[in-house]
């Protein structure tokens, strides 16, 4: 089997060891198939070389029934690592924190909007903003039943490959998290196929709250966060819009 190496020499410590272990936690009987890993140290991570395919509507329904089966295998609890990983955690290379706690608002106050709002250059007016979503986020406004879910946490287009055979996954930022998470940053930038997915995701889901598609904004400010802290633009302005759309 053909192979594609990802390597830094500069690399974080633990930033391919964390991707390994995210792809590895994945890989659950019924769900969305993951790339291998073949090897992996320090500096790189060595894959199976995946074959570019055509979207289709069949292939799109297919990932729905198979996302709700990822996130159904669970997690330990809100802000989980891996399963047996114990190393740092990472989207893209910027390092993140990982820490069991008992409801989802305070994990995505706590370790998400927070940190990536601080470190996003914002002024004393736009953090006033995040520190008020925060504290309704840590008050449970937003909490529901769903179980702590078995994440992707990176789920934009780009890291979903579509092969010949279908839908498979790359460069997870694996975590303990809300199903409509994944869903929101798969809609942030768009997908082929997004609504067949988000339809057919909907109807085998047990656990999305009537109201889920309200929330995908409030589970987008995590992402734009992340994207004014590695590219800047406009995208700290958009998340403090969606943020203040939830005050």
């Amino acid at each position: 089997m053909e192979t594609w190496v990802k390597n830094r020499r500069d690399a974080p410590q633990d930033l391919f060891a964390a991707e390994a272990a995210g792809l590895e936690w994945l890989h659950v009987d019924g769900g969305v198939p993951v790339v291998e890993v073949r090897a992996v140290d320090e500096q790189s991570i060595t894959l199976s070389r995946l074959s570019r395919g055509t979207p289709t509507q069949t292939f799109a329904e297919r990932f729905g029934v198979e996302l709700t089966r990822t996130h159904s295998a669970g997690a330990s609890g809100f802000g989980a690592s891996p399963g047996g990983y114990s190393g740092q955690c990472y989207i893209a290379d910027v390092p993140l924190s990982c820490d069991l706690v008992p409801t989802w608002g305070r994990f995505y106050g706590e370790q998400r909007v927070l940190p990536f709002a601080h470190q996003s250059g914002l002024g004393a007016e736009q953090m006033q903003v995040f520190d008020a979503l925060a504290s309704r986020l840590i008050d449970g406004v937003f909490d529901d039943e769903a179980p702590p879910a078995r994440l992707h946490g990176d789920l934009w287009s780009g890291n979903v490959m579509w092969t010949p055979a279908g839908v498979v996954l790359i460069d997870p930022s694996a975590h303990g998290g809300h199903p409509i998470t994944d869903l929101a940053m798969l809609s942030l930038f768009g997908a082929p196929f997004l609504e067949t997915i988000l339809h057919t995701y909907e109807s085998e889901s047990t656990f999305l709250p009537p109201q889920w598609r309200s929330l995908i904004g409030l589970h987008q400010v995590y992402p734009l966060l992340v994207h004014a802290v590695l590219f800047g633009g406009g995208y700290a302005d958009q998340a403090v819009r969606i943020a203040r759309s939830y005050l």
